[in-house]
């Protein structure tokens, strides 16, 4: 039996496309706002891998991912060694790339470092929108800007703290996929369904 959000007649963002593995993420992911620290982490490093590629070609990884990084459990990553690095770099379920990989383990120290100030990084992440989602109304997916005021001032934030790959555009990629704003498009199905998601 099939699930009600992957019916064929529900419109959804253009994005979407027809991939199951695409409209899943869309229908049940993309935009629902989220509060656990090691999923925002996840999410953090697979945006950092994304960078010059598509978010398809990574969420295909996602489980790779996952086991490779010890299911992005920040402080295990945050300690992981040269030993380690070669590792990853053999790894054909990841995205094997020097830069990339290295960032994900400064990233982690550097996340371990705003939990220990802020109590989680959650508290830390959702005060760039006031700790609310921002509920946007676009009309169409080219309405949906590359980067906002908000997602500069957090991306430049991030950077102050030690973090690399956090630029303005895969940070609002970021705030985006963990529902920080409410990007579905007004006759998406999940427009609304999302938006009272964030009223919880």
């Amino acid at each position: 039996m099939k699930k009600e959000s992957s019916s064929p007649k529900k419109k959804r963002c253009a994005w979407s496309g027809t991939d199951p593995l695409y409209v899943a993420y869309h229908d049940e992911e993309w935009g629902v706002p989220l509060h656990d620290d090691r999923l925002l982490f996840e999410f953090l490093v697979l945006e950092g891998a994304q960078a010059g590629l598509s978010w398809s070609t990574v969420l295909r990884k996602r489980d790779a991912y996952r086991h490779a990084f010890d299911r992005f459990d920040p402080r295990k990553v945050a300690r992981y060694d040269k030993r380690k690095i070669a590792v990853l770099l053999a790894d054909a379920g990841i995205v094997r790339n020097r830069a990339k990989i290295e960032s994900s383990i400064k990233n982690a120290k550097a996340f371990l470092d705003v939990q220990a100030e802020f109590g989680s990084f959650d508290a830390y992440q959702w005060r760039f929108v006031d700790g609310r989602p921002i509920q946007n109304r676009r009309r169409a997916v080219g309405d949906i800007p590359a980067r906002t005021a908000e997602s500069d001032a957090m991306s430049k934030d991030l950077k102050s703290r030690g973090f690399t790959f956090v630029g303005s555009t895969i940070i609002y990629a970021h705030m985006q996929a963990v529902g920080m704003v409410n990007d579905h498009v007004v006759d998406c199905f999940r427009h609304r369904e999302v938006a009272k998601l964030g009223r919880g």
